[in-house]
């Protein structure tokens, strides 16, 4: 069974009392009158292309008037929780332009795109089945990463913040070449600490479709990040390298880049920089992420022989006995980001 066929048989994992009481504490928790499942009565739909005329595996859904009138006025709403706390001064000038579906991967979400009709500036969101690996993997990127996550949950919905960026496969295919050698020498550096978040946050399956490059002008050159936009493999798989984004086959083009680019003290100094800025995270965020980690202890994340094999990886490169001792999937990411406090300090600003 290759890759992809096992993340098609990955189960939905549900929120349970203690991560529900985790994410009310946190205000991630919402209300709305509409689910997820509302969003499936679709009565038609057309292939969404993109400027090149390429299928993009999302379909523009419609619905009949009176879904669609409810739909609309539930989605506003949505968007002022999501970016106002609930201010809905402005919501006489927003439009619902359209409602797409992705057939592909697991999360299968709708995005909606909301437009102020007044300035015709527009943005996108998220509507996906809430599923607590998921919910994970956006809280642990909060805390761990330079990256702020915007969510909210209600019941079995999710409803997610689009991250801004050009995703990485259409990045080495269109952008890339464009790059001057320092540039390129700088995002080598980037796809090294992005390498060493996903593994130590466990963060899985971090191919070039599910991450972004982010072009950030400064000064008189373009520096760039990338940062997760697929949240689905958090915790989940049993192998190793699963976690650790410079394996996959499509990213070959950023672990070309790093290894022509970067000398391996180079690499090593990048990879103990992010360790040492993570465990300064770390202690910033200390009571929120004990409490993070104590719901991903009580919930179950993976099969047993998932965790069994992680742990055992994990132990044969740390020689770590506190992966040995890891009897579930939170307990391993307790494990690593004790490791990671343990033997990589930081100095104060």
């Amino acid at each position: 069974m290759n890759d992809d066929e096992r993340q098609l048989k990955k189960q939905y994992y549900p929120i349970n009392a203690t991560l529900k009481n985790y994410l009310e504490k946190y205000r991630r928790l919402t209300k709305t009158t509409i689910f997820y499942d509302d969003f499936l009565r679709f009565q038609g739909s057309t292939v969404v292309f993109d400027k090149e005329q390429k299928d993009t595996l999302w379909i523009r859904v419609y619905y009949n008037e009176f879904e669609r009138d409810e739909l609309d006025t539930s989605l506003k709403k949505i968007y002022t929780l999501l970016h106002s706390d609930g201010d809905e001064s402005s919501r006489e000038f927003l439009n619902v332009d359209y409602i797409d579906f992705c057939t592909f991967g697991n999360s299968k979400p709708f995005r909606v795109k909301i437009r102020n009709i007044l300035n015709d500036n527009y943005t996108h969101f998220y509507i996906k089945k809430a599923d607590a690996s998921r919910i994970f993997g956006l809280e642990i990127e909060h805390l761990i990463s330079p990256n702020n996550i915007n969510f909210l949950v209600h019941e079995e919905t999710l409803i997610e913040e689009h991250i801004v960026g050009i995703p990485g496969d259409v990045f080495i295919e269109n952008n890339l070449k464009e790059c001057n050698e320092h540039e390129k020498t700088q995002i080598a550096k980037e796809f090294v600490k992005f390498n060493e978040r996903c593994m130590i946050g466990l963060l899985g399956d971090m191919r070039s479709y599910n991450f972004v490059v982010i072009p950030i002008h400064d000064f008189d050159q373009r520096i760039f990040r990338i940062r997760a936009i697929d949240f689905d493999q958090q915790s989940y798989e049993g192998s190793f390298k699963f976690y650790k984004p410079h394996l996959f086959k499509e990213n070959y083009k950023f672990s070309e880049l790093v290894q022509n680019k970067l000398k391996p003290k180079s690499i090593e100094q990048y990879q103990i920089e992010e360790r040492s800025i993570i465990v300064k995270r770390l202690i910033d965020t200390k009571t929120r992420l004990k409490r993070l980690i104590e719901a991903m202890k009580a919930t179950k994340l993976a099969p047993q022989e998932h965790i069994q094999q992680l742990q055992e990886e994990i132990y044969e490169v740390t020689l770590d006995v506190e992966f040995k001792k890891a009897n579930s999937m939170g307990e391993i990411v307790q494990a690593a980001l004790n490791f990671m406090k343990r033997n990589y300090k930081f100095e104060d600003s």
